[in-house]
């Protein structure tokens, strides 16, 4: 599978969608789905009819992109042999899509493995998805990363972005689909002297920055920092951004409680509410708070006042600001959508 991610160009605009696929079958085949699903999953990646055939007993079966059984003659189709006696293919009139061999290599493997033909071992983890879990032997997360050729001395971070996230250019590094509770993400791990301004993906989050074999904890850094990544304003978030305060989120059982969210919801149900918020606890004054927000310093603190009165503490008062400063990304966190899938787009067909 590495030697697949790598024959996938680093610019190119369909490698998220190559990546999607790889890690979309993975998730199939883990849930044993039956052919039909994988056939439906096939067909909505590529935007066309996928089709299965075997020869004991003889069976065909072919599915369109919205998931329905096709009917009518096929169009030309491009095949690949999943087994001996099992055969699946895309149906496509014109060129082949860009991504077409990718998905074909899946799809055949998928159902190889869901007839009983294939390898279908538990833990069958590449070096990466290794070295970024945290229950992974310390040795074995070092051997992980000597595999990736990170040097042991050095320093590096994680950056974390959906499969379905458009990248414009990055630096080169490790990369690989990882599985996480939010679903499959693509991890790439590129140095921590590397400027944070060469990873051009959006949405994308970008981890602290940590020697190699504690990159599990820049992994989770990073999925905090993309959760509270806000495109198209806000495409990229470091946790460098909320120095502190993203490792605590990184680190905090997913059934934290954090009594403060309602108070931050009456001061964000102002219109300006969130972008004051943010400005607040990002800055080291009124003033400087009100020049990245563009407004007059009298404005600031009426908005302040307001602030003060809703959240019952001044938050720049001492503890004010880390209080404020968990309960504002905790509430992003809890309202977070930047990693619901978008809504799917294909191709018409014949069928």
């Amino acid at each position: 599978m590495q030697e697949l991610l790598g024959r996938i160009s680093r610019l190119d605009p369909t490698a998220s969608l190559g990546l999607r696929v790889i890690a979309c079958f993975d998730e199939l085949v883990v849930g044993n789905v039956n052919t039909r699903a994988l056939l439906s999953a096939a067909a909505s990646l590529a935007g066309c009819v996928a089709g299965f055939e075997q020869d004991r007993p003889h069976r065909v079966l072919r599915v369109t992109p919205a998931g329905e059984q096709a009917v009518g003659e096929p169009v030309r189709r491009t095949g690949a042999e999943a087994s001996d006696g099992l055969v699946v293919w895309l149906e496509r009139e014109g060129e082949p899509g860009a991504n077409d061999a990718i998905i074909l290599e899946r799809l055949a493997l998928a159902v190889r493995i869901r007839h009983g033909r294939g390898r279908s071992g538990d833990d069958n983890r590449r070096d990466l998805g290794l070295l970024l879990d945290q229950t992974v032997p310390a040795e074995d997360r070092r051997l992980a990363a000597a595999a990736l050729g990170l040097a042991p001395g050095g320093r590096y971070r994680v950056a974390a972005a959906p499969l379905f996230a458009v990248w414009t250019g990055r630096p080169q590094g490790p990369e690989d689909v990882v599985p996480t509770r939010y679903g499959p993400i693509h991890a790439l791990v590129v140095p921590a002297e590397a400027p944070v301004d060469d990873v051009r993906a959006s949405p994308c989050g970008i981890g602290s920055a940590t020697q190699p074999e504690l990159l599990h904890h820049s992994f989770r850094t990073s999925l905090v920092a993309l959760r509270l990544s806000r495109p198209p304003k806000t495409p990229r978030v470091t946790a460098e951004d909320y120095p502190g305060l993203v490792d605590i989120f990184a680190d905090a059982p997913a059934d934290a409680q954090y009594p403060d969210l309602g108070l931050i919801e009456q001061v964000t149900a102002q219109t300006w509410g969130q972008d004051t918020l943010d400005a607040v606890i990002t800055s080291g004054s009124a003033r400087q708070a009100a020049r990245a927000l563009s407004i007059h310093h009298s404005t600031m603190q009426a908005r302040l006042d307001t602030i003060t009165a809703a959240l019952g503490f001044d938050p720049y008062d001492g503890m004010g600001k880390v209080r404020l400063g968990i309960a504002y990304l905790a509430w992003r966190l809890v309202r977070s959508t930047v990693l619901d899938l978008p809504a799917p787009t294909y191709r018409a067909t014949g069928a």
